[in-house]
């Protein structure tokens, strides 16, 4: 299945008229507002972290102080590729011009899903940038497969997640081949699944008119205003989930005792199971998520952690959100079990060969 047919195009044209906001986007004072709330829990964050190291003699309880120090060193250790994505991102989504994706691709369907999924090597943003950059896609008439497989892949399969994947891991134990691999099989797995659906149009909802109308506003400004607008939304986007993140790390792993966490990240089911959950709810950004999972590594089976980097990215509860803007519930119902199974397959063969 290639592109839309012009009668397609014309349906989700028509559902994007009929369901466009009659409000503005949201505010830049707002947006402004969002991004500093980020950034001040991250100086707080670090500037306790500090403190406990300085005023030894008014020191906090071991725990909290393992915490907060863990806690830290994600946040501190993640920061610089953060603002490396951020940069790159608005860089392709701002100065690259659009057209300039679909000369390159071939004409058969498999050959098209294929390059598509190898597509966020050229464009190194998180989940978040992501789908917006995919439902530009589709209004351009690539079908749902394409950009399903698009979406799958891109953020395990882009420069930056590459770069944090191998600072956090290197090549130990096989977890970066094997996420790499493992999210370019799954993305195109679910392509190939979808591109047999007899009426793949019939899965997009008209929701996803709220966010297709801002690049339309964003282009009449200039580039400098563009450039400025898009690092606060990905700032806002980022900032928020790499300080919760940061926190949930140094958290978990003090409140929750060694010993639970030793009984159940050896076991090589129930620790996969355990890292799951953890994907479907902690939400944090792929750029970031490795730094995360690495606070993991000395307890829990590497086959877990592969599970982690594998659903998180794809359909924890943040990425879910963002799919349902442009996705119709029907399809994320599909795609959920897909991902989970296929990771947890991934996982054990890594604790198997590992």
């Amino acid at each position: 299945m290639g592109t839309l047919s012009p009668a397609a195009r014309t349906r989700v044209a028509t559902a994007v008229a009929a369901s466009a906001p009659a409000s503005a986007p949201e505010a830049p004072p707002l947006r402004r507002r969002r991004v500093w709330w980020g950034v001040v829990l991250a100086i707080v964050l670090v500037g306790i972290g500090l403190a406990t190291q300085v005023l030894t003699d008014v020191a906090l309880p071991e725990r909290l102080q393992d915490g907060l120090t863990l806690a830290v060193s994600v946040l501190i250790e993640s920061m610089p590729f953060v603002m490396l994505g951020v940069v790159l991102a608005v860089v392709i989504q701002v100065w690259i011009p659009p057209g300039a994706i679909e000369r390159w691709l071939p004409r058969r369907a498999w050959a098209r899903r294929a390059v598509l999924s190898l597509l966020g090597m050229l464009v190194p943003v998180c989940e978040c940038g992501n789908v917006p950059f995919a439902r530009g896609l589709m209004m351009r008439g690539f079908s749902v497969p394409e950009t399903l497989t698009f979406l799958m892949a891109a953020p395990i399969v882009n420069p930056i997640v590459i770069l944090t994947t191998h600072q956090a891991f290197g090549l130990n134990d096989g977890i970066l081949v094997a996420r790499l691999l493992g999210g370019y099989a799954i993305a195109n797995l679910i392509g190939w699944l979808y591109s047999r659906h007899p009426d793949p149009t019939s899965l997009l909802t008209a929701r996803f008119a709220a966010t297709c109308a801002a690049p339309s506003v964003l282009e009449a400004e200039s580039r400098g205003r563009r450039t400025a607008t898009q690092v606060l939304v990905e700032l806002r986007a980022v900032m928020p989930a790499l300080v919760l993140g940061s926190a949930l790390a140094g958290a978990i792993q003090v409140l929750v005792p060694r010993e639970v966490l030793v009984a159940i990240g050896s076991d090589p089911v129930l620790s996969i199971l355990a890292m799951t959950l953890l994907a479907l709810v902690v939400a944090i950004c792929s750029n970031v998520d490795a730094f995360f999972a690495l606070s993991f590594a000395s307890t829990f089976t590497p086959g877990s952690i592969v599970a982690f980097l594998l659903i998180g990215p794809l359909i924890d509860v943040k990425m879910l959100a963002l799919l349902r803007t442009t996705f119709t519930t029907r399809l994320l119902a599909g795609v959920v079990p897909v991902v989970i199974l296929s990771a947890w397959f991934i996982g054990a063969v890594v604790n198997l060969v590992a």
